[in-house]
């Protein structure tokens, strides 16, 4: 990060406004903010403690690896969308996933950081303008992606940490709607995260059991 912040002031003009803006900023992110910014005045929204994200609801799934499929097939089954993205943890998971969906009939794309940018750039648009409904990505889709219609996010692949789960998540229910994001938790480091994001968000992710009525995350 701190490489590329560099690159930018190199090619801007020495005499500039500068802001900075994320949905969380760990305390050792700021240290290096505060080196490309004279005398900086701080706005925190809220104490990063008592994050949540209104309308949104937000659940879990045990599961063994071996299941995952079975119950991202039987979720796109029975859910009621408009656009759902469904996150892997890497770029093999996220175009072997892709290829399993659309063999089920479900027409998705895939879009992960191994694309050329133009090609990322066209995925992202067929996805922006609705022409496709189901999106396939890894954590390159996770931050400052902001499109209407997603209203389900399926974690297949659990965050690395609370921070990642957050912007995660927060690509549904924005701009005031509603939204659904279920999480797959399959191993010992997940159920950790679990725990992380519950202790530190002001949030309590139910187990799953399917009786989610449609009009709660459908606008």
């Amino acid at each position: 990060m701190r490489s590329d912040v560099q690159k930018i002031f190199k090619t801007t003009p020495h005499k500039k406004q500068v802001l900075f803006f994320s949905a969380t900023m760990p305390k050792e992110i700021r240290e290096v903010c505060r080196k490309f910014m004279s005398k900086p005045f701080e706005i925190f929204v809220d104490d990063e403690n008592k994050l949540t994200l209104n309308g949104l609801q937000q659940f879990y799934i045990n599961l063994t690896e071996k299941e995952k499929n079975k119950h991202l097939n039987d979720l796109l089954d029975t859910l009621q969308f408009n656009q759902v993205i469904i996150f892997v943890s890497n770029i093999v998971r996220c175009s072997e996933l892709n290829k399993l969906l659309n063999e089920f009939n479900f027409p998705s794309i895939a879009i992960h950081g191994q694309l050329e940018q133009d090609e990322r750039i066209n995925r992202f648009k067929l996805f922006k303008e609705f022409k496709k409904r189901i999106i396939v990505a890894t954590d390159v889709f996770g931050r400052g992606i902001d499109i209407e219609r997603v209203n389900i996010v399926i974690n297949y692949d659990m965050s690395d940490n609370s921070d990642s789960y957050l912007h995660r998540v927060g690509r549904a229910g924005r701009f005031g709607t509603k939204g659904l994001s279920i999480s797959f938790i399959s191993t010992d480091e997940d159920k950790k995260i679990l725990e992380e994001i519950q202790s530190r968000f002001v949030v309590k992710m139910k187990e799953w059991d399917g009786n989610v009525e449609h009009n709660t995350y459908m606008n």
